[in-house]
């Protein structure tokens, strides 16, 4: 099921830009090879602020819980 709507908030433009140069210099957790960090930076302000300027509204999930290693109580066989 989808999460409700209502959880969604507005990112904050500075993680909007770090998340794009993130993608932009790795690969998931591996670093590109041939990224300059500083070319990623200048192309991800330069992304975040056309998509600002534009009217795009990016949203952003609050964060997770975190997991519990407690044991919530006794487990029934």
């Amino acid at each position: 099921m989808p999460d409700e709507p209502s959880a969604l908030a507005p990112a904050d433009p500075d993680d909007v830009r770090r998340a794009l140069a993130f993608a932009l210099t790795f690969d998931g957790r591996k670093r590109f090879r041939h990224a300059d960090e500083l070319a990623a930076h200048i192309t991800a302000q330069h992304l975040a602020r056309y998509l600002e300027l534009a009217g795009f509204v990016v949203m952003k999930k609050p964060p997770r819980a975190g997991h519990s290693t407690s044991g919530g109580g006794p487990v029934s066989p």
